[in-house]
């Protein structure tokens, strides 16, 4: 009876968000896209920008640039650096206080999902400061225009620059909270390949993976997907897989760092659109808990969930399959054996980039926690293939603890 409720209320959410007024965030792509802050700022009226970014991007310089283009347009601006791993609510709370404090009438959020979702959370509660960020958890809570926002990824992989989600960490229960509203979308997506060249390998790719993972989730969905989604999907797939292990082994190559930039963007949108799924619903579970980074989790627990599907994503793995050019379109094997290929194909990318085979960071009392967590998160708003109950949670779960 559970499944079939899932599937009721899925149909009917999708007719009703057909009617939601979506929109992507503007790209603004290329090497030296940065410069055209001042610009976007002046067609949206910004006086004071307020800069949310991290210590790291401050050590590397990176956030140096954004502030010298601001500098030499002499623009005034604020700058917030202390964004954790996992953005807590505590740090959405003070960046909201120093926004209003200085006066400040827009964001430019620098950096990987981290600072983006920070950034949202902080706007969601600028215009909605009599909600806490508990309050706003959950699906269409905010529902206030939030004042202009710049997304400037420095990772190619969360693809927060253009979705309606933010995730915020409540450090006193561990919880990860997902606000997730149509207003959140930023209003421009800065895609500057030469902000990402210093991006050490590993995070390549973990951010790298999490990008793979929307654009595989978004497309194993059942219902929400459009035409631009499904497209969006199959693009992001083939960019990833013909570039992902080249900006791993070579960060420098500007190209391959702009496409990767791309497939972000497009498999962000796509999932942003379609959903995700059990996935990242057990994914938020390892950041809430034990702070794994986000990408990393994904990697680790989507070929196992993929292969848990079996035979109801053979023929969507299979299409997959061809869009990342592991096999032709006129091949002969079976939507069985193409699946096998793609996920085998995944599984190898992983062990190629040092991304490890499972978690031996969960603990066994956790599990019970971990289960509610996601099953609340996934269903019933995941369109999923396979609709997860409490026992195929758990399942999944010990799974992934499974380190060889």
């Amino acid at each position: 009876m559970f499944v079939i409720f899932c599937r009721i209320f899925q149909f009917f959410f999708n007719l009703g968000a057909r009617l939601l007024p979506w929109r992507k965030a503007v790209p603004i792509e290329g090497p030296g896209s940065v410069n055209r802050i001042p610009e976007l700022l002046q067609e949206r009226n910004v006086k004071k920008p307020m800069i949310i970014t991290d210590d790291g991007l401050v050590r590397a310089g990176v956030a140096q640039r954004v502030i010298d283009v601001l500098a030499k347009a002499k623009y005034p601006y604020l700058v917030y650096t202390d964004v954790e791993p996992n953005p807590s609510v505590n740090t959405v709370n003070k960046i909201q206080k120093l926004y209003i404090d200085q006066k400040c009438d827009g964001f430019i959020a620098l950096g990987g999902g981290s600072a983006m979702d920070a950034a949202k959370g902080a706007a969601a509660r600028v215009v909605r400061p009599g909600k806490s960020v508990n309050q706003m958890g959950g699906l269409l809570r905010v529902l206030r225009k939030i004042p202009p926002f710049i997304a400037i990824p420095t990772t190619a992989g969360t693809g927060s620059e253009t979705t309606v989600a933010a995730l915020i960490t409540d450090t006193e229960t561990r919880h990860k909270y997902a606000i997730m509203d149509l207003c959140l979308v930023p209003r421009y997506a800065i895609l500057d390949s030469e902000l990402t060249t210093g991006l050490p390998p590993s995070i390549t790719a973990a951010t790298g993976m999490d990008a793979l993972t929307h654009a595989i989730e978004a497309y194993l969905g059942w219902t929400y997907n459009t035409r631009e989604s499904v497209q969006f999907s199959l693009d992001a797939v083939k960019i990833i897989f013909a570039n992902l292990e080249t900006v791993y082994k070579d960060g420098k190559n500007i190209e391959a760092r702009q496409a990767m930039l791309q497939a972000s963007y497009k498999a962000g949108f796509a999932f942003t659109r379609a959903c995700v799924g059990n996935i990242h619903a057990i994914a938020h579970t390892l950041g809430g808990l034990y702070n794994t980074p986000h990408g990393i989790a994904n990697a680790v627990i989507l070929p196992k969930v993929l292969e848990d599907y079996g035979k109801k994503v053979h023929k969507k793995l299979a299409r997959l399959t061809e869009a990342a050019e592991l096999v032709s379109k006129n091949d002969s094997k079976t939507y069985a054996e193409k699946a096998r290929i793609f996920i085998d194909a995944v599984y190898a990318m992983n062990e190629k980039m040092g991304i490890p085979a499972g978690f031996d960071c969960i603990k066994n009392d956790d599990i019970p926690q971990m289960i509610k967590w996601a099953g609340k998160e996934c269903n019933p708003l995941y369109p999923v293939p396979v609709i997860y109950n409490k026992k195929r949670f758990g399942a999944m779960i010990e799974k992934c603890m499974q380190i060889k």
